[in-house]
């Protein structure tokens, strides 16, 4: 999506500032690693029980009444599942996310947010939340004999895995401050997390509609469609419930343009505006529970050899957001919902590191079981696929990657050859 609305005014920028930092109060602080982390989908919690008779409003009208929200305080459920199409490795994923996230494998620590809250990138969760301001959050995952928890209150940012009887703990250092012991970054959980990395994105090539109204988790709300006008996207359209008194977004939708269930579906079951109890952001760690501290994770993760040398700092949820060390290795073709990243990787043109057609027969042979074989004016290379972000992987050593289609990714390598 493109990273400008040229249509807003300069008064309007300011207010979608002022907006990102309300929202920012409380969204609940965990971390978790890699880009998947901003797919997170949402099952269809909330039936609808007849869509309510509200006034009129237009487009512009919804998306500066989100923006003018204040609200501060609520409590509620969650539902979330996430349908990447993504192939099942077993354990092999989770080896993966506790062998390389800060935290997992030997020596880490179960409760740690950088790994346990990959769990929420597949399958079907719960999540209990409460925000009282921008000092006070709490989200849980409900087991069905286990709770894992992320409570933020004050300076400190607990962390406790009942299933494990583990506890981690860091320090808040707040926006800009240079700490080695940081609260974990945010993970869009919400509606209102997720909504708010769509709207700020939306500009020129995309379509903001208001698709009629609904009732979710007892609260009348306004349904905002925003659909991209480029083809190629893998997205068709995301839809934004948006609560018709105070402006919060209570479900969020993303349909892919494959067609299916959507990828990302994020609803409150239920919902509460009113201010939580100051104990429900309490936290003790149990008695005999083992714990770990942000800074010792840290320490070892500088020890760590780095598995991604030359991709670092592949941060946010699309291309826009990837980016290596100074921008380096990294070009970005396009722009809004067809943007692709052209990323040169450890393997390219003039270096002797092994391209992805050297692989033994074996190991290219399980690549090609995951991916599809492809040719062009570029070469050779294998295109892995999920129902929103695509990856086109040359022979040649360059990676091609966007929520686009396949063909998008062959058209994008043939012209950069």
């Amino acid at each position: 999506m493109a990273p400008n609305d040229t249509a807003r005014t300069t008064d309007e920028a300011g207010e979608d500032s002022v907006a990102r930092r309300k929202a920012a109060r409380y969204a609940v602080p965990v971390a978790v690693a890699g880009v998947a982390a901003a797919t997170i989908g949402l099952v269809p919690a909330l039936a609808a029980s007849g869509d309510p008779d509200l006034p009129d409003i237009t487009a512009q009208e919804l998306i500066a009444k989100i923006a003018a929200s204040d609200t501060e305080q609520l409590s509620g459920t969650v539902k979330i599942s996430t349908d990447l199409g993504l192939p099942s490795l077993g354990g092999l994923a989770g080896g993966a996310a506790g062998g390389l996230a800060p935290g997992g494998g030997d020596g880490g620590s179960s409760a740690s947010p950088e790994a346990k809250l990959m769990e929420l990138a597949s399958g079907t969760h719960t999540l209990r939340i409460a925000a009282d301001g921008p000092d006070r959050q709490k989200l849980s995952i409900l087991g069905e004999a286990s709770e894992y928890s992320v409570i933020h209150n004050g300076d400190d940012v607990w962390a406790y895995d009942s299933g494990s009887d583990e506890v981690f703990h860091g320090k808040d250092a707040g926006a800009g401050a240079e700490r080695e012991q940081r609260a974990p970054k945010e993970l869009p959980a919400t509606p209102k997390d997720l909504a708010d990395e769509v709207l700020k994105a939306a500009g020129d090539t995309t379509s903001v509609t208001v698709d009629g109204t609904a009732r979710i988790a007892g609260r009348d709300a306004y349904q905002l469609l925003v659909e991209p006008k480029q083809s190629g996207s893998t997205v068709d359209s995301v839809r934004i419930a948006v609560d018709a008194e105070n402006g919060v977004p209570l479900k969020f939708t993303l349909l892919p343009s494959g067609g299916g269930k959507a990828v990302v579906d994020a609803g409150f079951t239920k919902v509460d505006f009113s201010r939580p109890a100051a104990s429900t952001f309490d936290f003790t760690p149990p008695k005999g529970a083992k714990v770990t501290e942000a800074d010792e994770l840290n320490s070892r993760e500088k020890g760590a050899p780095k598995h991604a040398e030359g991709l670092t700092g592949l941060e946010g949820p699309g291309p826009a957001g990837l980016a290596g060390e100074d921008g380096r290795g990294v070009n970005v073709i396009g722009e809004g919902w067809t943007a692709i990243a052209e990323i040169t990787t450890s393997g390219g043109k003039g270096s002797t590191a092994a391209k992805p057609g050297d692989a033994p027969p074996e190991a290219q042979q399980f690549l090609d079981a995951l991916g599809d074989r492809v040719e062009g004016d570029f070469g050779t290379g294998t295109v892995f696929k999920t129902r929103l972000v695509n990856a086109l992987m040359t022979d040649g050593g360059k990676v091609y990657v966007g929520a686009v289609t396949q063909d998008a990714l062959v058209k994008a390598a043939n012209a950069a050859k």
